[in-house]
């Protein structure tokens, strides 16, 4: 990697790093009586108020009332969370070796399309490894819900290089999504996809 000029990666979350459970995610929620999240959420993308969560247009408030509004009865916050939580895995703890690891060589960014309530259950849960906080993991957070946009859309990606100054040909790109990818490419960033739970430090050795 550092032999064909680059010095910066740009790493997504979910999918690349922890690894995630849609399908124990959309029981959770079906056992709470919220009807069409299958439709709602894709891996990758996700739709309705989910996506306007995603993205900061609504709080997390708001998502949750969106949520019990479906349903139509009384759901607590905790149970909201928790079902929505368990899209969640964990980050297997060679990743955060390799996250380490790579910081000595390489500028590390995280880039993804999280909300409010996964990415602090995620502070509090999947960094928690020997003493790392998740603020030595990277140089930098970039996260769609406090960004007001989220991947695919090609200003995600220009803010994020206009915000840090790097230049996109010594840059790589590591995302589950091969639409995200794509966008980043048509930017002059190098990209891989890798598959779900895929050990990707091949790319290193």
């Amino acid at each position: 990697m550092k032999e064909k000029g680059i010095k910066n990666l740009i790493i997504d979350f979910g999918g690349v790093l922890i690894d995630l459970d849609r399908q124990r995610c959309i029981e959770n929620f079906a056992k709470l009586g919220l009807p069409n999240v299958e439709a709602m959420l894709d891996v990758c993308h996700q739709q309705g108020f989910f996506l306007q969560h995603e993205k900061g247009l609504i709080t997390s408030a708001e998502f949750r009332n969106a949520i019990r509004e479906q349903i139509g009865k009384v759901v607590t916050d905790a149970r909201i969370d928790a079902a929505w939580n368990s899209f969640l895995g964990g980050i297997p703890t060679y990743k955060l070796d390799l996250l380490l690891k790579l910081r000595e060589k390489y500028v590390v960014y995280l880039l993804s399309n999280t909300n409010d309530i996964h990415w602090k259950w995620s502070c509090k849960h999947a960094f928690h490894y020997k003493a790392f906080r998740v603020e030595d993991y990277f140089e930098r957070i970039f996260l769609s819900y406090e960004m007001k946009m989220a991947k695919p859309d090609v200003a995600i990606f220009q803010r994020l290089l206009d915000e840090t100054g790097i230049d996109p040909k010594e840059t790589f790109f590591i995302d589950d999504s091969t639409e995200n990818c794509r966008v980043a490419e048509t930017l002059g960033i190098s990209t891989y996809t890798p598959k779900a739970c895929e050990d990707w430090s091949h790319l290193f050795s």
